[in-house]
This record gives structure tokens, sequence and C-alpha cells, in this order.
């Protein structure tokens, strides 16, 4: 049987990000901060360590110098372990001169620094997934089923399969059909897989298990001359079609896509919660990220219900409620945050007329508040209706979220929210 050692890891880390915009105005989307210190990247690669998969690459390209900044400070392995965490960025080169123009085209332009990796199976994930998963089991039902390529499958209800890639799943767990996020209810009939009326359909999670023989003669082939660029559209399509060993590993624990706005912003505040779907909680598969080193945070005659506080914060007689406080976060006192995502600071600075943090008497709910934003006493932010979608020069309203970009400065009194 193989071993993990002979697994390679690969995080596409390079997408623009653009259904998370403004959050990925000045960063790419694994860069994204998440649950109040950690990072969207801090996910996958810790689900690696956990799953004692140490050789990891990461994919980048789009806004990333905040993304190589955290990885190169957080992930460096003792000079007596064999493991890595590299960053593979895109370049151009004498041979191609265009950036990634997908999933499968990243890594079809990585193929040369994976073969010198020396693995024989090729692990592929994304950067922007929260969910825990062992991925050494997925490696041992892959080595048990002698699959060409695996993919990791979640099981969903008929309401939402027609935002998935479906997978039709045969009796001894192989794949032997594919539809993209369909919506023609015949197609959905033929697409059942599992005896359970609550969750007859299978989705793929966009995590793919590769021989490394597989993943380089397939990465070559060019269907009617043009290159596959994309794993969920081109890639395992094909290898189902066509004969290929692909295989379903059936996976039930918490998983989400945090691709838009909106499900960032609640799967946020459902940490908040006291059981919230996803544990962070966990001694034993903990999520790994920067060390900062901060003092704990300082709380002064505060109402607090449903509150997730990272370090280094200084609260002063402010109401908080069902809400994400991030890292080094100053609110003065007279506040109320209701139903928000609050990112912090990178820094301290409360010096002048707009110190970074919230000022006294601000209310703010149903927001997102970026990292070194400046907010003047007198602040209000309520949520617009869902649905709502607008963009002006101080802040972006998604889905009826009120979005406040980094570095944004808010003078006294402003009030946003619509109009009563």
């Amino acid at each position: 049987m193989p071993s993990l050692n002979d697994v390679l890891a690969v995080i596409l880390g390079g997408g623009q990000g653009k259904r998370l915009y403004p959050l990925t105005l000045m960063r790419s989307k694994p860069a994204v901060p998440i649950a109040g210190k950690y990072r969207l990247i801090d996910i996958p690669i810790s689900n690696c360590i956990n799953s004692n998969i140490y050789r990891i690459a990461i994919l980048t390209q789009f806004n990333s110098v905040s993304l190589h900044k955290h990885i190169t400070g957080t992930y460096n392995f003792d000079s007596f372990h064999s493991g890595w965490v590299r960053i593979w960025a895109a370049e151009q080169t004498m041979e191609r001169m265009e950036w990634y123009q997908g999933t499968a085209d990243a890594v079809r332009k990585q193929l040369f620094e994976i073969s010198s990796a020396r693995s024989n199976y090729v692990l592929i994930l994304a950067g922007d997934h929260l969910y825990r998963m062992d991925y050494s089991k997925m490696a041992q039902f892959h080595w048990e089923n002698n699959a060409d390529i695996t993919v990791a499958v979640q099981p969903i209800d008929r309401a939402s399969a027609s935002r998935f890639g479906l997978l039709k799943q045969g009796s001894k767990g192989e794949i032997v059909d594919f539809a993209e996020k369909p919506k023609d209810p015949d197609v959905l009939d033929a697409f059942v897989s599992r005896d359970d009326p609550e969750k007859p359909y299978l989705a793929s999670m966009g995590i793919y298990l590769f021989n490394l023989s597989t993943l380089t003669e397939t990465l070559s082939l060019k269907p009617g001359g043009q290159d596959f660029d994309d794993f969920g559209y081109d890639i395992i399509p094909y290898c189902v079609k066509n004969g290929a060993k692909v295989f379903g590993y059936e996976f039930s624990g918490y998983w989400r896509d945090i691709g838009t706005i909106r499900s960032f912003y609640e799967t946020n505040l459902d940490l908040t919660l006291p059981e919230p779907s996803f544990d962070i909680y966990n001694p034993d598969k903990r999520i790994y990220t920067h060390a900062r080193f901060l003092p704990g945070s300082r709380l002064t005659d505060c109402q607090l219900h449903h509150a997730l506080i990272a370090e280094g914060c200084r609260i002063s007689q402010a109401t908080i409620e069902h809400s994400v406080i991030g890292l080094r976060s100053i609110i003065k006192s007279g506040v109320k945050i209701k139903d928000t995502v609050m990112m912090g600071a990178d820094y301290y600075n409360e010096s002048g007329t707009f110190p970074i943090g919230i000022g006294e008497n601000c209310d703010i709910e149903g927001a997102i508040i970026d990292k070194n934003v400046h907010m003047g006493r007198n602040v209000t932010i309520k949520p617009f209706p869902r649905g709502t979608e607008l963009q002006t020069d101080t802040y972006t309203v998604k889905d009826g979220i009120v979005v406040i970009p980094k570095r944004t400065v808010l003078p006294a009194d402003t009030r946003i929210g619509p109009e009563e």
C-alpha cells in the first residue's frame, strides 16, 4: 500500500474572487480573513497537516502579496522535517506567455514542479472552503479501489442540486456520469445516487486525488484543439466518459463553499453560536495560522451575547450581539454592534481625527467591516433588504449586506442604510 509521503497537495489560490468583492479588492480570495483571526487558506493547509500530508504547494496569481506574506510567515517546518509549504506563482515563460486560464490550466502550467516533487499522487484542493476533513481516509479509499481519480462528494438535497456539479455513482462507488449544475427535472431524476429521500444526490466538493500519470496524461490532451482549462467543467467529465476509473469518496461532514458575500457572512456569524455547525475549538484537529503574540482582549463594562472575540482587542462600554470581532479591534464606549463581522486591524493607530476602530456611540447592524477601517463617532449602519446590490465610493451592498472595504474612512455622523 502506498504511503502518505507519496501524496503532494496542490491548493488552488489564484482566483480573482469577484463574488467576494470588495473583500478581494486588495487581496486574493484565500487570503480573506475568517473567524476573527484566520484566513481561508489556513483551512486546507491545516487539513493537510492534520492528515499527515506535509508537502503542500499553493498556486497563486491574483492580488497575491498578502497571501504570500501570510504563508511564508506562518508555515515553516524545521530543518529535521521533510515537509514543506511552497508558493508556485503564475509566471510567463518562453513556452507560455499567458496567465492561468482555469483550475486545470493552473496545474498544467506547474506540471514540471509537480513532477519534480516525485509524488505518485496529487491531491487538488480549493483555497476557499470551510470544512475539516481527513484526507488520509480519502487516499486509503483511492488505493483500495485502485482508482485513477477519486472525487470527494457531498450528499445534498434536491433544492441545492442545481448549484453544484452532480455525480452519478454506481453500486461499487464508481462514477458513471457527470452533470454540471443541472436544472432539467429529467436530468435530476437520472442522477439520484443515494437511497435517501432527503439527500439523494452527490455533489462534487472540488477535491480531487489523481494518480500522477493520469493527471499528466489528461492535462496533455487537446480535444477539438482546445486545452482542458477547468477540472469541474472539462477534466472530470472527460475522464468519466472515456474509461478512466473515477470513484466518489463520500464525505458527510460540514462543508461550505465560501464563494459569495452572503455565504461568507452567514458562515462567520454561525461560528458565534453556542453549538456552531463548524467547531473551531477541536483540540485534536486544530486550525493553524500566523502566531501574532498579542495580549488578551480587554473588555470593560460590556454586554456580550453570542460574540466571537479575537485577541488584542480593547472594547469599552459596548453592546455586541451575534457578531465576530477580529484582531486588534478598538471599539469605543456607547457602541452597539449586531449581526456584524468586524475583521479588526493589522496594527494599532489611535491618533488623528479618525483613528482605526469604531468611535463613540456608533450603531452597526448587518455589516462586514474589513480591516483598518477608520470610523468616527455616531456612525449608523443598517442592513438593506435582502437582494439589494449597491456600489458607492465608501461602501458596497451585496445581497443586502453592507460591506465597508479595507482602509475606508467613515466621518462622524455618517448614515448608511435604506431610506426610511
